[in-house]
């Protein structure tokens, strides 16, 4: 649902059931607020559930100091306050105590957003403040100084993370991927040193140029297929297989004509209105379709036999994307049936360089790739058939870092795997 039509408090409950539902908080952890435009903030109450919050339960501080609900606000409130009095574009805030967060926290470090560039574009610049204790009118002002020298991000020194956006949608994207890059970066030390972008890399963020093509009805089965991407992306990001600024899933309708899903859409909210109708250069007039829609557009015009095309970064799998450590399939027979052998590129942006990344890619030989610092491609003759492949893949890449404390992984001998390509017809 768009959450211009939402009350701030019910805006800031389901925001929290989503971050308590994807263990980013707990029962006692984390405060959310959203500035009014009157001057008021709406603000999570002190000492209530996390889990059962309900909208009677959220304050509204007046900008008079009086306030409204049955609770006392947050302890946390001076804060919130002050980083709206200092930085004036904020509307929106987050704090929340996430795992890998706080593993940076209380070893002083800052997540390095420079590995992949959608996590540069999204979480803006990350710095820290010092610590203070919660709730004191010292921690307010360390973490509003740190705003107002221009961070989108704060980290706090053993504490957790602060986050402020234009409206709580945006803070809650900032936050949500800042966490997932701290995730995938653990994962990822324990493969080797962590790759990160050059400059040129990170501010080449171009758009593929569509043209504007009538919108044209849908049919029974073009409805059809919209539903069963929506069901799809959710089901990826309820696996964690996707957050809610990145990925991309598009199915073929007929010929070069495919559905893809929209860019910079919440993947959790998105409905089948939202979804974009396109084929290679053109797109639903006063739609702006994913990024990587003209590499899909490529890979279906080059692949017939393709149905369908997902790009993600899930957490395994990514840590192998930014690391020299290769994903080798050849562990289990699900994993080398589904996947093949799994070649990693170089980097290359989705857009300049999709020509590039789909000459890599065949359904029968080569369903599968991952991109330096970017993450996968997967595709499939329909949509069960590349969710399952990206599935297999994430469930490959957290098997392989699972068994490094046992000892060496011990691949599938040739033997096995000739067999496996005689009885599965593999080429």
């Amino acid at each position: 649902m768009d959450s211009r039509w939402l009350h701030p408090r019910e805006e800031l409950v389901r925001t929290m059931e989503r971050i308590y539902r994807y263990r980013m908080t707990t029962t006692s952890g984390g405060n959310l607020s959203i500035l009014d435009p009157d001057g008021s903030i709406w603000i999570t109450p002190s000492r209530v559930d996390k889990g059962r919050l309900q909208a009677t339960d959220i304050v509204c501080m007046h900008a008079d100091g009086s306030r409204t609900g049955m609770h006392p606000p947050s302890s946390e409130f001076p804060f919130h306050r002050e980083i709206y009095r200092r930085r004036p574009d904020i509307k929106a805030i987050v704090h929340a105590h996430p795992g890998a967060l706080v593993a940076f926290s209380i070893c002083r470090q800052l997540p390095d957003t420079r590995v992949q560039t959608h996590a540069f574009e999204v979480c803006g610049k990350v710095a820290y403040a010092p610590y203070a204790c919660p709730g004191s009118e010292e921690l307010g002002q360390n973490i509003a100084a740190t705003f107002a020298a221009g961070a989108d991000c704060a980290m706090l020194e053993n504490h957790g993370v602060v986050i402020g956006g234009r409206d709580l949608c945006e803070a809650f994207q900032r936050f949500e991927t800042l966490e997932f890059v701290a995730q995938t970066l653990v994962r990822a030390a324990g493969l080797g040193a962590v790759r990160t972008l050059p400059a040129a890399a990170l501010q080449r963020q171009s758009l593929p140029e569509f043209s504007a093509a009538p919108v044209v009805p849908p049919g029974n089965a073009e409805k059809a297929l919209r539903g069963q991407i929506c069901e799809f992306v959710q089901r990826a990001y309820r696996q964690r297989l996707l957050i809610s600024t990145a990925g991309a899933f598009s199915a073929r309708l007929a010929g070069e004509e495919f559905l893809v899903t929209p860019r910079r859409r919440d993947r959790l909210e998105l409905e089948a209105p939202g979804i974009v109708r396109a084929r290679p250069g053109f797109c639903e007039a006063g739609k702006q379709p994913s990024r990587a829609a003209a590499l899909h557009a490529l890979i279906y015009r080059q692949n017939p036999a393709v149905g369908a095309i997902i790009n993600a970064q899930p957490a395994h799998a990514s840590a192998f994307c930014m690391t020299p450590a290769a994903l080798t399939s050849k562990t289990i027979p699900e994993s080398y049936i589904v996947l093949r052998d799994v070649p990693k590129l170089p980097f290359a942006c989705i857009v300049e360089d999709a020509a590039q990344i789909a000459a890599h890619i065949s359904l029968e030989r080569c369903p599968v790739v991952l991109i330096e610092n970017e993450g996968a491609v997967v595709v499939g003759k329909d949509l069960l058939d590349a969710f399952d492949r990206l599935e297999v893949l994430e469930a490959t890449a957290e098997a392989l870092m699972l068994c490094r404390p046992l000892g060496p992984v011990v691949p599938m001998p040739e033997a096995a795997l000739d067999e496996l390509k005689r009885v599965f017809k593999m080429l």
